[in-house]
């Protein structure tokens, strides 16, 4: 038994690679080391989106605001304790795919699955962290559909290690792009693991991208697309799978699937950065316009994406200590910038109705300029 194989090239998928490939150089130089002062946002926003959008399709469900608070080790109201567990797993999981992706020295084995696993589904002691399955499963579709029948739990290792050595030296000469489809697709349809397959699957296709070199994992994941379009990610998986495991099947369409997806959200961060320049020139006339010192654009920025700030937050960002984070913060809520939330160690700050206002009536977000 055999892992599936990456379907022939076609023209016509050639092209959008092409497409892409535009998309992310783009994306490359506006996101990648040479990055500009609101970047760091932007990033921790990316990876709360992409872990919403992986969880979500696993029914732990919360808003890309709390997973944002959740990842920076806060503890919202808004989410259950269980999400906020299994949300904090995948956040230290795709933190150690960026760690590996910059490693020199780092190999594929079938160890850094059990890892990779171990990571993401710790906090679930039923779905037996870092250990391959035993005995058979069946996964479900949904009422009244025939459920699919992965390999049987004798031929998995031999199924990992054969993954492993092709993420390591498998096909490389064809597109990132590609090769993490065909890992997503084997992960998920190999279901190494009693549970959390579609969250690994979704990690290792972050990592095989991550470490092309291009951009960290967080602006290359598709987990977003995946989670607004759930109900079309199970179709194509169920189409391309069949009934039952077999890796001689056509995965063309699947295939497809992964570069619309990269498609779209290449050209969504695309617009992110568009109008990141604008927000970040607006929030630094403001500034100038009141005085206030050019740390504090960043926290204007922050709170300008939708995001919650803190002190521990900003801080951090401004490399400043605690007593004059507080100064700062309270300063912009006293002049109307900013709303404070909670109390204590819960404190928070939000972007107000009058500084949306003003960004909204400067126009700048509409006119935001193109860049090459």
């Amino acid at each position: 038994m055999a892992i599936f194989a990456i379907p022939a090239k076609s023209r016509e998928l050639e092209s959008r690679l092409s497409k892409l490939d535009e998309l992310r150089r783009y994306l490359a130089r506006h996101l990648g080391e040479s990055a500009q002062p609101w970047t760091g946002a932007l990033r921790r926003l990316a990876a709360a989106e992409a872990t919403v959008g992986s969880t979500s399709i696993e029914g732990y469900g919360t808003s890309v605001e709390a997973a944002f608070e959740i990842l920076a080790g806060g503890h919202p109201p808004q989410a259950s304790e269980e999400t906020h567990r299994i949300i904090a797993a995948y956040g230290q999981a795709m933190d150690r795919v960026g760690a590996l992706a910059d490693d020199s020295h780092f190999l594929w084995s079938r160890q850094t699955v059990l890892e990779l696993h171990f990571l993401i589904c710790h906090p679930q002691a039923e779905a037996r962290p870092g250990r391959l399955r035993d005995g058979s499963v069946l996964v479900a579709r949904g009422p009244g559909r025939e459920p699919y029948r992965p390999p049987e739990s004798a031929a998995v290792p031999d199924l990992v290690n054969e993954l492993a050595t092709w993420l390591e030296s498998g096909d490389v000469s064809r597109h990132p792009v590609v090769r993490a489809a065909m890992a997503h697709l084997n992960v998920v349809s190999i279901h190494p693991f009693r549970d959390g397959n579609g969250r690994l699957a979704r990690v290792v296709q972050s990592m095989v991208l991550a470490k092309e070199g291009l951009l960290r994992p967080e602006f290359v994941s598709i987990e977003p697309y995946l989670g607004r379009h759930t109900r079309e990610y199970y179709a194509i998986l169920e189409e391309v799978q069949g009934a039952a495991f077999d890796p001689t099947r056509d995965v063309s369409s699947w295939v497809e699937f992964c570069i619309d997806a990269h498609v779209s959200e290449a050209t969504d961060r695309e617009q992110w950065v568009r109008v990141a320049y604008a927000r970040h020139d607006f929030c630094t006339r403001l500034a100038t316009e009141h005085g206030y010192p050019e740390r504090l654009v960043a926290a204007l920025d922050q709170a300008l994406l939708g995001l919650p700030l803190t002190n521990a937050d900003y801080r951090r960002d401004a490399d400043i200590a605690s007593p004059t984070a507080v100064q700062d913060l309270q300063r912009l809520r006293r002049d109307g910038w900013l709303d404070q939330q909670g109390g204590g160690r819960s404190v928070r700050y939000v972007a107000s109705e009058k500084l949306q206002k003003a960004w909204a009536d400067s126009g700048e977000r509409s006119q935001a300029p193109y860049l090459s």
